[in-house]
């Protein structure tokens, strides 16, 4: 039996400096109250972060390091970046935890950081932060995103290069080896799997169409271009967010300018059985990225504090 994605139903955001972690397997519905807050050790300044499905770790990146905090500010081990770097922008480490909480996974942008190599992905041991196993990835990204599989072996990474494009690579722990595939496009954005994993959602970084393809083959069953949504590239483009709304049904984010400059968006739902796109979606958002839905029916938007919205078109 499949199990259910830990990622939509456990989250975490950074608010006032502190990593607060939301659960909505209980159903709550609007603007929804942390069940953990962590405090990042002093003088950390937190750029990516994850929590434990028991809500008594996190996980988190500084431009140096990954650490690991407990519920009362006790940090439990640290692993450091070396050498250290310099560079105070360009490069955005990310981290994330395997559903079983066993290990955790880095992102590690070290050429954009000067350390005079490609980037690095690397599995932590979770308990005590040593180092598992470690893969050259033959990039130089500014910043990589974790997708989790729901069936738990697997991860999928989406390394964004800048003008170079984006690169997505599929990774599991085999005993003390990182076993890396690495997807044949290098113009794809990974947006979104499937609550079930059997599908993934990409935008073309040119932003002319959005795609659909079985996983892990990578196959596509459904693209639709930027006209199919009645734009074109001159006025519009499709933007890197949205997702699936339920495992039917996805949402897409169009934004572009008018031609006094003034900045607008718009939502559509797309019916991925038909591939009709069946019309605008209200998602009460304030920017095409401030919608993320949670592959059930509902979605996340952010009130003015940074607190999470939850809700749903039942």
């Amino acid at each position: 039996m499949v199990q259910p994605a830990r990622s939509l139903q456990l989250f975490s955001r950074l608010i006032g400096g502190d990593i607060h972690a939301y659960d909505v397997a209980s159903g709550s519905f609007g603007l929804l109250s942390p069940a953990a807050v962590f405090q990042p050790s002093p003088g950390d300044d937190v750029v990516d972060h994850t929590v434990s499905a028991d809500l008594e770790r996190a996980v988190y990146t500084t431009l140096n390091a990954a650490v690991c905090v407990t519920r009362d500010g006790t940090e439990v081990w640290r692993s450091a970046f070396e050498p250290l770097s310099a560079e105070r922008y360009g490069h955005k480490p990310s981290c994330t935890l395997s559903l079983d909480d066993r290990v955790a996974w880095v992102y590690r942008p070290d050429g954009m950081a000067g350390r005079n190599r490609p980037d690095q992905w690397v599995i932590l041991d979770a308990q005590t932060g040593g180092l598992i196993a470690q893969a050259d990835l033959e990039t130089f990204g500014h910043g990589g995103l974790h997708y989790r599989h729901p069936a738990g072996e697997h991860l999928l990474l989406d390394v964004g290069e800048g003008q170079d494009g984006l690169t997505i690579f599929r990774g599991a722990l085999d005993g003390s080896r990182l076993d890396l595939v690495r997807y044949p496009w290098n113009d794809r954005s990974l947006i979104a799997l499937t609550p079930g994993g059997d599908h993934f959602m990409t935008v073309h970084h040119e932003q002319t169409d959005v795609a659909f393809h079985t996983y892990p083959d990578g196959d596509v069953t459904l693209e639709l271009s930027l006209e199919s949504f009645g734009y074109d590239l001159e006025e519009a483009g499709v933007e890197y967010s949205g997702g699936y709304l339920t495992p039917d049904t996805a949402i897409v984010a169009i934004a572009g300018e008018t031609e006094d400059e003034e900045e607008w968006f718009r939502h559509y739902s797309v019916d991925l059985r038909s591939g009709q796109i069946e019309g605008e979606f209200e998602g009460h958002a304030e920017d095409p990225y401030d919608v993320e839905p949670l592959g059930d029916g509902s979605w996340l938007t952010t009130d003015p504090s940074g607190a999470p919205i939850r809700w749903s078109a039942r």
